[in-house]
């Protein structure tokens, strides 16, 4: 069923417009708050590294909204992530690989931009293959791929379990720090390279909107409408593999964050076109992650990875949504 008629009436009827005002006059309250509350020490030192952080974020939520909002329209289902189809399970075999074959001590002392590079590449191939092996045969279809991204994702995750008791305990602790994203350790140049690809992507991200909107309307409508269905579908999923490739090379595997952003974003939106959605789910995302972070360093004073929570809240939407039936 076509993804648009399997999702209820909103709660609220305020225009997308002035959500849009909204949540940008609070994503930038939220980055500047962030910014400047709590400077201890020279600014000159702190603020730098404050805006590395910041511009993590930013990136990851643009990242991870825009891959994710794309994906589910494809796959006209709202509880389906990219990170479906095996990509956060491969990072973590990569990571744990590394440190299996190479000590967890030569593995940080490799270098930040050939890991990026590394784990980016192998996330891309990985996809490349799995686009390439579905769209070689016509028999193929869209749900066959997500079948064999979830089956590849159960093997990875396999494997990583296999290689991670075979590990020396002490190498296990310091893998254990790269399951979870952190916007901590972020390499200041791989954010920069990081920022060029995901503008270079959401461009055409942007312009394919009004096919989105067709597409939404299922298959074979959107074919009955003259939309090139097996090339605009490819190309949406090339945007979601990189885009979810450099987010999680970059900070680390948010399985449920995507989830969490759409999910408000459809609710927020009274109707459900991309020009829409899109920049709102966004905002959500930089609200979500800058607000999220401070308030965990400021309020609470809690040194504990803002990823956890996420997920567990990103969990609880998740289970909500499934157990409301709207798969379909």
């Amino acid at each position: 069923m076509a993804l648009t008629q399997s999702v209820r009436k909103p709660v609220r009827s305020v225009p997308p417009s002035v959500w849009l005002v909204i949540l940008g006059v609070a994503a930038l309250a939220l980055i500047i708050a962030f910014m400047v509350v709590g400077i201890e020490g020279s600014p000159a030192y702190v603020l730098p590294r404050r805006l590395n952080r910041v511009g993590a974020m930013v990136l990851v939520a643009i990242a991870v909204a825009v891959s994710t909002i794309l994906f589910q329209t494809v796959t006209g289902n709202r509880i389906l992530t990219p990170s479906i189809m095996g990509l956060d399970a491969l990072y973590i075999l990569i990571q744990t690989a590394l440190v299996f074959l190479l000590g967890g001590q030569a593995l940080l002392s490799l270098g930040s931009p050939l890991r990026f590079v590394i784990e980016v590449a192998l996330m891309i191939g990985f996809s490349w293959l799995l686009y390439r092996w579905l769209f070689l045969g016509s028999g193929r279809s869209l749900h066959l791929l997500l079948l064999v991204g979830i089956v590849f994702g159960v093997f990875f995750r396999g494997v990583s379990t296999l290689l991670q008791r075979l590990m020396d305990p002490s190498e296990f602790i310091i893998l254990q720090g790269l399951f979870f994203a952190s916007f901590n350790r972020v390499d200041p140049t791989l954010l920069l390279l990081s920022a060029v690809v995901v503008a270079g992507l959401c461009i055409p991200a942007w312009r394919l909107r009004h096919r989105l909107d067709v597409l939404a309307l299922g298959r074979d409508s959107a074919v009955s409408l003259g939309i090139d269905y097996r090339r605009t579908v490819t190309l949406v999923l090339v945007i979601c593999s990189v885009l979810v490739a450099v987010s999680t090379a970059l900070v680390g595997p948010v399985t449920f964050f995507g989830l969490l952003v759409s999910a408000l974003a459809y609710q927020l939106c009274n109707r459900f076109h991309h020009a829409a959605v899109l920049p709102i789910a966004v905002l959500l995302g930089i609200v979500a992650l800058v607000g999220g972070q401070l308030v965990l360093e400021q309020v609470f004073e809690f040194d504990t990875a803002l990823s956890i929570v996420i997920e567990f809240v990103g969990g609880i939407v998740f289970l909500v949504l499934l157990l409301k039936g709207r798969v379909r």
